[in-house]
């Protein structure tokens, strides 16, 4: 395997962990036969999570779609990688932005994400202009 497709398994893995560790700790408070109760994401840290959780969810589609592309259709293999580990650390910081409540600073990331992802979706295109 690529680390680039590690990373399509890294990024599933991010947003699970954006919302576990605040069911986990929640003890008794949180009712497993009732995930999406409303009632427990009143809590702004929790709804921050939540929404940190969700965005990964929309975000997932989009680059794994990006990484196969790129790898099936010949791009060249180091740059994939490469765009696939800052996607990776771009959303990592994101993750922590949402949590900390920086409006401002998550939506730069977010933008960054988005763009690094674009990239790795045309990187087949622009392939033979590319050095090497």
């Amino acid at each position: 395997m690529t680390i680039a497709e590690w990373c399509i398994f890294g990024a599933v893995m991010l947003y699970l962990l954006t919302i576990a560790p605040f069911k986990a700790a929640a003890g008794r408070t949180f009712d497993n036969s009732k995930p999406r109760d409303p009632a427990f994401f009143q809590d702004p840290l929790r709804a921050r999570a939540l929404g940190a959780h969700i965005n990964g969810i929309e975000s997932f589609p989009f680059f794994a779609a990006a990484i196969l592309l790129a790898e099936f259709r010949g791009a060249p293999q180091n740059l994939v990688n490469e765009l696939a580990m800052l996607f990776l650390i771009v959303r990592i910081a994101y993750v922590f932005t949402y949590l900390g409540d920086r409006p401002t600073l998550r939506s730069i990331l977010w933008n960054l994400g988005f763009a690094i992802n674009v990239a790795i979706f045309f990187l087949p295109a622009v392939k033979g202009y590319l050095p090497g």
